[in-house]
Formats: C-alpha cells, structure tokens, sequence
C-alpha cells in the first residue's frame, strides 16, 4: 500500500493509506482518548470519546473512524476538540453510577482516568439515574451493568475473536442493555477476555472481586502452565497472595488475550487445599514431619529399591507442567542413581518412535503464522479446548483462507470448515494416508520408493484429492495434528503422513503437545530413550510399562497417574501395590494421599522460578510471583537436596538460573534437532477398543487446573467433546 504525510500536533507522520487516525497517533506515542476503539475489534465509533480537529473539515470527526488523507492536518488538543470529548464525557456521566469507592475496577477505570481530564465537578443533569438489572453471566464474570458505556467492545470481542454471538444489545437510547440474548452462563473458553476489555467496571472477575484495591497490588511477570503455547501474563499480588492473573501482550504468543483456564487456576494455590508440610504414611495414617527426616527417609528407599532391583523396579513419572530445571534434575537424580525409569508422557500409547534421538518441539514454523494461511488442515485437533488461543488465529485466517479437518470426533469449531472427515477412530490412519496418496498423485517425483510401496494399498477419493490440492495450491499451507493423535495407537504413524504430506505439498507442519511443558521435558531428557537435548542413555521402561507392569517404587513429581494417565485404572492399581510412592505435590487432597507413602509439599507455578519451553521452542523463563506457603519449597530446591543426600556429583547449584543455563549449553551444542523417519513406520491394525476412551477435558488437565474451584463451575467442566470416540464397544 502506498504511503501519505500527515501532521499530528505539529508533528509531520509518514502514514499506510486506510489507516485511521487514532492507529497512526498510537503509532507516534501521541494520546487520543477512548472507550469503543481496540486495536483488536473492528471500528464501532459509537462512543465519539476520540474526537479531533481536522483543518478540513468543518466539525471534529471521530479519529477512530476517519482515515488518514494525503496533507491532513490533525490537532487533538484544540478548543474544538477539547470541548467536543467533554460534551462526550458529559453524556457518559450522565447516567454513570457514582460508586467508585466499591468498584473493582477503581484505580485502572479508564472513565475514571478521562473524567478527571474531561469531566466537570457538577452536574447539570437533575433527573434521576437510570438502574439495570444485573445478569448472571456464569462463576466467572461478576456484572454491575448500570455502570456500562455501551461500548460495545463484549459484544464485538464475542462476534469477531470468538466467533460465538453470545453477548448482545437490546432497546435503544438510554435504555439499551448489554447481556446475553437468552438469560444464561457464557460457555466460550475465553470467555473472561471481556473483563480486560470493559473500560469501566461493569464486567470484573468474580473469583478476586472486593479482595483488593488496584494500587494495593503488585506486578510480576510470569508464564501459564496449562498449554503448550506458553501465554505471556500478568500475576497481580498483594501481601504474599495472588489476588489475579492477567494477559501480558506478547503478538508471537497470546496477543492481547488469555484463556479462562490460564486466568483462573491460580485459585487452586490462594484456595486449594495445600500442603504445608512433609508427611510420612505410618501404619497407614499420616503424620507430619520435618525435612530432614523426610527426605532421609526417600533417599533410604531409593536406594533400598534401586539397590535392590539394579534400577528395574523403580521409576520417575513427572506431569506435563513441571518445570524444565525440576525435569532435568529430576532424570539427572534417577539417572545418577542407577535407574533408568522415567517418563512424562502418561497419556501416550505408541512408543515406536523411541530412540530416534528426536528432541523437536513439536511445531517447526511460529504460532503468529496460523493467522496468514491460505490453508489449514487440522488432524484430529479440537483446538478450542486443547489450545484455545490457536483456534482464535486459525478462525481469522478463515477470514480469506480455508480450514479443513480429519477427525474421529465432533468438534467444537468457531470456524467455518470447507472440508471435513470424520473417519472412525481406528482409522484415523487410512484416511489421513489416502490424502497422502492424492498429494503423490500431483506431486509423483517427492516420496520414497519405500513410502510409495507403503502406500500402495491406500486408495484416495474425491475428497482427499480436494483436500490435497488445496494444500498444494495455497501459497501458504500447513497441517496441524492435535493432542488426540499423540494418544493414539498409531501416532508415529500419523506423523510420518503428517511430515511426508508436508514435503510433498509444500505446507509447513507441526503437532500440538499436552500440558503446559511437554517440549521441555523432552529437551530435558524426561524419556527412557534419551538424556538431555537428545543424547543417548540407557533405555529404560517408559510410562506405559511402569504404569501396566507395576514397579515397587515410584517418584511423582507434580503428577496425579491415577488421574492423568490413559490407564488411570491400571495406575491406581499399581500405585497402590507399590512398596513405595514418593510424592512431589503442592496438594493434599485427592488420591495421591491414598497411595503415596512419603509426601514432599513443593510450589505451585507462580511460587517458583523456571523455564518453560513451548511447542514452537521459544525458552521463556519466569520468576517467583509469591513465596510458596509455610514449608512448602520450590521443586527444583527438593531435587538439588535429593542429590546431595545421594551423594550423586554436579548438584551444587543455588540458583534456578544455573540449572537452565547448564541444559542450555548441552542443547546449543545439539546440530541435529529434527531426526526426520526416512522409512515408514509399520501400520498394523488398530481396533476400536484400542482407541475408545474418555477424554481427560479441558479443565481437568492437571492438578492446579482440577482444584481452581471457579473453573470447576463452569459448564465447561462437566460437557466436554474433547477427544471421545464415536465408536461404541461391547
């Protein structure tokens, strides 16, 4: 687009012809009040807060509305312009509640800000005030709706971010009402982003409301923990305790948003029933202790069992939100011990492609690119409640691309699909292969004489050739594979197709990854297969054989097996029979305290500092937001102690800096990231009673999730189409 030269208070611009006033203004750090306008949002220009004068013209036009013109000349500080944003301002107040002192939004209201420098100190409005009733939104969102501008910004955030019309205006005048079209809970999995777009407080967040002041809170950078995406945010405290958690913009990660789940969780650190102190199960009860006894007592059972079983009979399960530094120390402990049982992926079932020395993230091209593609097709991803915030930038490439899906499953889209597959779990496979085919059939010189044979049986429909020419024909393609394939039977199977259709299209490719760490914990070495950045190691027994075969002993670090596991049955089973179970939890509660026999209190998320690592690789370290609670400590500090009792070498760190810094150097020294399958993995046969499960849902992902008490409220919690078979068994 062609450029033109402006003048903004004096100031001469270069501009993007289209672009509006208030977005070449932002763009020069020069201020224009406003209430409707988001950079995010189309343009409502309903609130005329962001007045100016244009030499040009003869009244002042709204900045958000107007596009810039070759020679224009702008004030927003002149006579015209100042007193038609307070004509405005004066409107807004009219009816505006004045309860500022009880308003949670006090301190960070932008009404409140605009009207000390807009606003008069008397009315001249004598009627009285208007009332509306507030709604029930759900247990997330608290409504004062008499305090609402209209702006508008809820309703448009529903109908373009989510793609879901689920808040709405009725009446007009004065007496137009924001709310839901029928009285219910909002159901979107980002539901709470409206809280962070109201400019007053007519929508503020239930679980913190009347717990503290605005200026009373402190600010700590942080990253959430539940997907793999690794959301920028905000952690506001207040004396030692989370009041909220909050987006912290980041365009490559989250943009301005956050997911309900990464804004409400902290809930199960304030109000979630915490481990204070180390215990230890004696005749069956429980009695608190201190440290030293407790660990001394975990380092005699270790070695009792390792010792004793030469390593085979004892294991490490980790979740897949742990920490890279507790990951890393964690394989370096077990490892350094004599034991080679370790292993995050619980909710894996195809361990074939162990040993391949693969250390990939997961994506080989940036999250920010899903916005701009002129194709994508999903395989089994239901992105709405794996990773909420992709589905919002594959919904605005729909805008002018196209999105196609193969999956087993009903899908929750906020997104028009041009076309979809639903094949039957068991042959999920199959019918991504067939797309395979048809993409060899336009493209014959890529693949393999020994792909090629492999494929030989598959044969491709009309579907799968619209598919494949869709990829082939889009100058920017790519196909994502969700969490259900990484638990399917056939998962190496499924990548394979995913990375050859990939090569043969020219589309880019990448899978998503459960929990908030999976990537890092590979890095780290958290497999049976391989150590740290991809090295070799002793094979030892993975999840599935610890969990199915049982082992005597077992360290859990931040992880419920009995919960989070696909042979969650098996696991508790096993758990139970196991003469020793070492727990790492920030929870007392739940079945862990049934069948664990020593339990180490350590800090949740934001009461330590670590690294995560997210599905496109981008290391992004955090700090402690509060201090962990009475003797609860920090996971990776445990680990450290663990291996000194152990007298295991290379554990003298003080700090949680030098344990990444120490992983960072091994894995900068790794060339080979991307160890590509030249040979197709088998693909057998796969029966549907293989693939039937129920789904782990949305917010039952890991122990903090479970315990955010607000989330569990939500329908959400209870209904959730993630990842269920179609398939019905006898």
């Amino acid at each position: 687009m062609g450029k033109v030269h402006i003048e903004i208070n004096g100031q001469k611009l270069e501009a993007e012809v289209g672009s509006m006033i208030i977005e070449v203004a932002d763009n020069a750090d020069i201020y224009i009040p406003r209430f409707c306008y988001h950079k995010k949002l189309s343009v409502a220009a309903n609130c005329r807060m962001c007045m100016v004068d244009v030499a040009s013209l003869p009244k002042a036009v709204p900045a958000c509305a107007t596009p810039v013109a070759e020679g224009m000349v702008i004030n927003t500080k002149s006579d015209r312009a100042i007193e038609a944003q307070k004509s405005v301002m004066e409107f807004l107040l009219i009816n505006h509640p004045l309860d500022c002192p009880v308003c949670d939004q006090g301190g960070e209201c932008e009404l409140q800000d605009l009207s000390v420098g807009y606003g008069e100190d008397v009315s001249r409005f004598t009627e009285g005030k208007r009332v509306v009733k507030d709604k029930n939104l759900g247990p997330l969102i608290a409504t004062d709706m008499t305090r609402c501008i209209h702006c508008t910004r809820c309703v448009r955030f529903g109908q373009e971010i989510i793609g879901i019309r689920e808040m709405g205006a009725t009446g007009r005048g004065e007496h137009v009402e924001i709310g839901t079209f029928i009285e219910s809970t909002l159901e979107s999995e980002i539901s709470a982003n409206i809280i962070d777009l109201c400019p007053v407080g007519a929508l503020t967040a239930k679980p913190s409301r009347f717990k503290a002041r605005a200026w009373e809170l402190q600010q700590t950078t942080s990253i959430a923990p539940h997907d793999c995406l690794g959301s920028n945010v905000y952690v506001h405290h207040r004396r030692g305790e989370i009041i909220r958690v909050v987006p912290r913009e980041n365009e490559d990660i989250n943009e301005v948003w956050l997911s309900d789940r990464d804004r409400f969780s902290y809930q199960a650190l304030t109000e979630g029933e915490r481990l204070l102190k180390p215990r230890i199960k004696n005749n069956g009860k429980w009695q608190e202790t201190d440290w030293q006894t407790a660990l001394n007592l975990v380092v005699k059972e270790m070695k009792r069992i390792i010792g004793g079983t030469e390593g085979k009979e004892f294991g490490a399960l980790l979740g897949n939100n742990v920490t890279t530094e507790e990951s890393y120390l964690t394989q370096k402990l077990i490892r350094g011990a004599g034991c080679n049982n370790i292993d995050f992926r619980m909710r894996r079932r195809d361990f074939s492609g162990d040993g391949r020395g693969s250390v990939r993230s997961g994506f080989n091209f940036p999250l920010a690119e899903l916005d701009n593609m002129d194709a994508t097709l999903l395989v089994a991803a239901d992105l709405r409640h794996e990773q909420p915030l992709s589905a919002i930038r594959v919904r605005r490439s729909t805008g002018f691309g196209s999105a196609m899906a193969i999956n087993p499953f009903d899908g929750e889209y906020n997104f028009r699909l041009d076309e979809e597959l639903q094949p039957k779990p068991e042959m999920l496979a199959q019918e991504y292969a067939a797309v395979l085919v048809a993409a060899d059939a336009k493209r014959p010189d890529i693949l393999s004489a020994e792909a090629k044979e492999w494929l030989s049986g598959i044969k491709a429909e009309e579907v799968h050739h619209r598919i494949a020419s869709n990829l082939i024909e889009s100058e920017n393609a790519c196909i994502v594979v969700g969490v259900y394939v990484q638990e399917h039977p056939q998962a190496e199977v499924i990548n394979w197709i995913s990375e050859s259709l990939a090569n043969v299209t020219g589309a880019k490719w990448g899978y998503m990854t459960q929990g908030g760490n999976s990537a890092g914990n590979k890095i780290a070495g958290a497999v049976p297969s391989q150590s740290a950045a991809g090295g070799k190691a002793i094979k030892g027994k993975n999840a599935k054989q610890m969990i199915k075969d049982g082992l005597k002993g077992y360290l859990l670090v931040n992880c419920e097996p009995d919960v989070e596991s696909v042979w969650s049955k098996e696991a508790l089973t096993n758990l139970e029979k196991a003469e020793c179970v070492i727990a790492l939890t920030s929870y007392v509660d739940g079945r862990v305290s049934e069948y664990a026999d020593v339990m180490l209190p350590i800090a949740g998320c934001y009461e330590t500092s670590g690294t995560y690592i997210n599905v496109e690789g981008k290391w992004q370290s955090f700090t402690a937001a509060v201090k962990a609670p009475d003797e609860a400590r920090p996971g990776w500090k445990v680990l450290r102690v663990l291996g000194n009792l152990l007298d295991l070498k290379g554990f003298e760190y003080e700090s949680s800096k030098q344990v990444i810094d120490e992983l960072r150097e091994v894995f900068d020294a790794v060339s080979d990231r991307r160890n590509a399958r030249k040979v197709p993995p088998a693909l057998g046969k796969v029966s549907d009673k293989d693939v039937t499960r129920e789904s782990l849902g949305l917010y039952m992902v890991d122990p903090m999730v479970r315990r955010a008490k607000a989330l569990q409220q939500t329908p959400k919690a209870s209904t959730h189409p993630i990842s269920i078979s179609r398939v019905k068994t006898s």
